[in-house]
This record gives C-alpha cells, sequence and structure tokens, in this order.
C-alpha cells in the first residue's frame, strides 16, 4: 500500500456512525500524507464532515461519482448497498483493493439473543473500522468534528449543562419526566439547562423546556455546526445512547451517557473524551436489542427506569466533582 494517492471511504449513514469514522480518517492521512481521501455519504449528513481538512471531496449518495479510479476502498458500511456501489465503481474503472469492516455479527446475535457474551475484548467502533484496513494505527485523540466558521453564538452568563433526550429507539431513551426532574436538580445546584435535539426531537424537547424552568430549548432542523456551537458552552453533556453523544465526544465535552438497552460491548460508547456511563446492569435482560426497540419487551423498562434522577445527579456531582 505504499503507492496510495487515491483512497475512498463509504459510510452512508448516520450522524454517530460517520463521525466515529474520523479517527479512521485523520491515521489514514498521517499515514498517506500525500494521498487524495474522498469520503462518500448521504447528504443530510454532510455538516458532519464539511469542515474536515482530511478530506479533499466529499461524495453525496445518489450523485454522478463514478469517474474516478481509486487505489483503495474502505467500505465501512459493508451492507448491500455498499457493495453495489462499489461493484458498480469496479464494472466502469476497473478493480480495486477493497477493505471492509469485519461486524462482530455472531458476537451480537449470541448477546442479544442467548446473553452469552463471546467479546474477548471490549473494542470501541474505530477501533473495528481501523481493524478491518492492514496495518492501520490510530492515534490518541478522540473523534473530530470541525465547525469552520459557522458562526458566532452568545448566551447570557452563568454555567450551563446540557441535555440531549432524543434517541432513534424508544428503549435507548431515558423517560422524559426523568429528565425534567435532573434538569431542576442542576438547576438548583445554579446550573442553566441548553437542551439538544433534532428534528426527530421537536416535541420531546418542547416538553422538556416546558418542564425545567428558565431552561432553553436549542432544538433545531438538524443543523450540527450550530448544535456544536452551543453544545461547546456547556460544561457537560447527559444524554442517551444517540448521534448527539457523539457529537459531544467530538466535542471534547464530559459526557454522563444513559444506557438503556445498549451495553458497552457494541463499541458505540464516548470516545476518548472524559465520560461516566450509567446502566443498570443487574438485569439478565439486557441487552434486548442491537439497534434499541419502540418498547420494553419485559414491558417492566427497568434498564432505564431503576436510573432515576436522584441517582443520576449525585453520580454526576462526584464524578464532575462539582
Amino acid at each position: 500500500m505504499s503507492n496510495v494517492k487515491k483512497i475512498l471511504i463509504i459510510r452512508l449513514s448516520a450522524l454517530g456512525d460517520i463521525l466515529l469514522t474520523t479517527p479512521v480518517i485523520r491515521s489514514l492521512k498521517n499515514k498517506y500524507p500525500d494521498s487524495e481521501i474522498d469520503f462518500l455519504l448521504k447528504k443530510e449528513y454532510s455538516d458532519t464532515l464539511k469542515f474536515n481538512p482530511y478530506i479533499n471531496n466529499l461524495l453525496f449518495y445518489g450523485n454522478n461519482f463514478h469517474q474516478t479510479k481509486y487505489d483503495i476502498i474502505i467500505d465501512l458500511q459493508n451492507n448491500l448497498l455498499s457493495k453495489k456501489i462499489i461493484s458498480k465503481l469496479n464494472s466502469r474503472l476497473g478493480k480495486t483493493k477493497v477493505y471492509r469492516f469485519h461486524k462482530p455479527q455472531l458476537q451480537k446475535f449470541m448477546l442479544v439473543n442467548f446473553k452469552i457474551n463471546l467479546y474477548k475484548k471490549i473494542l470501541q467502533i474505530p477501533e473495528m473500522y481501523a481493524a478491518s484496513i492492514p496495518d492501520l494505527a490510530l492515534d490518541d485523540k478522540g473523534l473530530d468534528l470541525f465547525l469552520g466558521d459557522y458562526g458566532y453564538v452568545e448566551l447570557e452568563g452563568g454555567e450551563y449543562i446540557g441535555i440531549a433526550p432524543g434517541s432513534r429507539h424508544f428503549t435507548k431513551r431515558y423517560p422524559l419526566n426523568y429528565f425534567a426532574d435532573l434538569g431542576n436538580l442542576f438547576s438548583s445546584k445554579g446550573f442553566k439547562t441548553l437542551i439538544f435535539g433534532g428534528s426527530s426531537d421537536k416535541i420531546i424537547c418542547k416538553e422538556l423546556e416546558n418542564r425545567i424552568p428558565g431552561s432553553i430549548n436549542l432544538c433545531n432542523y438538524n443543523q450540527l455546526l450550530l448544535t456544536g456551537r452551543y453544545m461547546n458552552k456547556c460544561k457537560f453533556i447527559v444524554t442517551n445512547d444517540s448521534g448527539l453523544m457523539h457529537v459531544a465526544s467530538a466535542l471534547q465535552k464530559p459526557i454522563i451517557a444513559l444506557f438503556g438497552s445498549s451495553v458497552k460491548e457494541f463499541g458505540f460508547v464516548p470516545y476518548k473524551t472524559k465520560n461516566l456511563l450509567l446502566e443498570n446492569n443487574s438485569l439478565s435482560c439486557r441487552p434486548c436489542s442491537h439497534y434499541g426497540r419502540e418498547e420494553c419487551p419485559k414491558k417492566h423498562f427497568n434498564c432505564m427506569m431503576k436510573l432515576i434522577p436522584s441517582l443520576v445527579y449525585q453520580k454526576t456531582i462526584e464524578f464532575m466533582e462539582i
């Protein structure tokens, strides 16, 4: 791989998964400083890499980009769609060496369905991505999110904390009334709460704003760079296992991560940033899913319900030494 000049990385979605590729992008550029790196993704996630200096071209799925011959293609999606894209590239321009993300499908299946843990070592997703590429060593830095000159944001004086109450699936979401109680506990400590979310979180963020007097609802229509600017104002972020957790990680913000149906074996814990992961390890039913579910299959939802606000508050105070 000494003559590598053109590299294509494919990871089409989603927010967190793309941010988790950034240590690989940076390490590839360090290994091949004279190479050009292109990245293929869906356009709605372009802000994740818009200002990334290690990338030469952002390519959007659905556009005509099949004109460049690459020395290597790195498929970090590794599904039928990404394989179809690569097949089309190879048919037009000749076969290219492909490295694919090796998903631990058997380990996930056995852990979710039979609670048999075959993971010999817990690796984080960037480490799994890097392991798919021969002789690629990651550095000791975290995720990258470059905000560019998106615009200055200003808030009144005071200390702010962030709450990101959303997540795609119900079993990954801390109960809204718990988030409200938690926000009010932090208010009693003198903190002001900033509420973060995307277009799918509008309703819960508005409800949370109503339940935490003095909070500021910064939920928007997936304006990632603006969200990042405001997150930088926070002392720490309380979040579910979600894309915004990885945004906070990329900004090197201390994170209080609330894990319901998720477990750290899947690799999606905050990467190389100060964090406290709170979960209920007394349950035999976790994890009930790799992606998350729309309801608790046991009907009790104790993976989240037992993480009562007073407990989360006390653990956070101790962790942050405030």
